[in-house]
């Protein structure tokens, strides 16, 4: 139980930070097609004996060159793009799960399994870990100026496609991490729900990065307790944790909510009903 604790915690600190990025650029689809395109890269990386993380960065950054080059050389627009190229290696990942034999069970990478990490698993999220927080500290300024003004970055003399590929190495890594929690599929709610819930919360980059982490990290610890307890599929109770936190700043968050926008807006009708009869008597 402390092993999935631990493990479930660090990855939702690292997928939040990083979401907060992913929500402001506009990638949250981009982030689901590399969440399912590592896929294939981690069983070959198993099959190999080589780090999980090798085997994501090769088609993490591979599925986005793949995306670009659709995009560019045909028609095909980069929606339509991302659609074919993430689902296609998707599909390569699942063929290759089914034919490769293992002494463990591979579907693990679908649908996590938290609560049966080891010692080495822990010890490769740990690093992985370490190597994203460091990055994105030693970078926070840099990726902060790309993902509100690329224009501006450039012109200071910072190369956009650079910390593009950055963002995009780091999420492949992020996956990883939380494979283990959360499994290959539902990895993209990691990777999303956390900076999508921050932002309706603030407006404020810095607070968005610390509300996102509380939220993630909660959501992480309650779901992996009802997981427990409950006898639940652990991914599944802290995807549905977080969505629950989505679902409250959506309806009631003080800047943006949808209860909030409703109550002025009726309180704009009723003043404007009130001077109208006013004027009339």
């Amino acid at each position: 139980m402390q092993r999935a604790l631990l493990v479930s915690v660090l990855a939702g600190a690292t997928c939040a930070i990083l979401s907060c990025w992913l929500t402001l650029i506009g990638w949250s689809l981009l982030g689901d097609a590399v969440s399912h395109a590592v896929l294939p890269g981690v069983v070959l990386a198993y099959l190999f004996g080589l780090p999980f993380a090798a085997g994501a960065l090769v088609f993490g950054a591979g599925s986005v060159a793949l995306i670009g080059v659709v995009n560019r050389t045909s028609r095909i627009k980069e929606d339509a793009a991302i659609g074919i190229v993430f689902t296609s290696l998707f599909g390569l990942g699942v063929v290759l799960i089914s034919k490769i034999p293992s002494d463990t069970d591979l579907m693990h990478i679908l649908f996590g399994n938290v609560l049966g990490v080891s010692d080495a698993d822990i010890t490769q999220i740990l690093v992985m870990a370490a190597v994203v927080l460091t990055v994105v500290a030693l970078k926070h300024r840099d990726l902060t100026l790309y993902a509100f003004d690329p224009v501006h970055a450039h012109a200071i003399g910072l190369t956009p496609r650079r910390l593009e590929a950055l963002l995009l190495g780091l999420l492949s890594v992020t996956v990883v991490i939380a494979l283990q929690a959360v499994g290959i599929i539902l990895v993209v709610a990691m990777v999303i729900i956390p900076g999508a819930t921050a932002y309706l919360l603030t407006d404020r980059f810095e607070r968005m990065l610390l509300i996102a982490v509380t939220v993630s990290v909660a959501a992480s610890v309650l779901g992996t307790y009802a997981s427990f307890h409950l006898d639940i599929a652990t991914g599944g109770a802290i995807v549905v944790a977080q969505a629950c936190a989505f679902t409250l700043a959506y309806l009631f968050s003080t800047r943006h909510g949808v209860a909030r926008t409703a109550a002025r807006a009726f309180g704009r009708r009723a003043s404007r009903t009130s001077h109208e009869e006013g004027a009339r008597s």
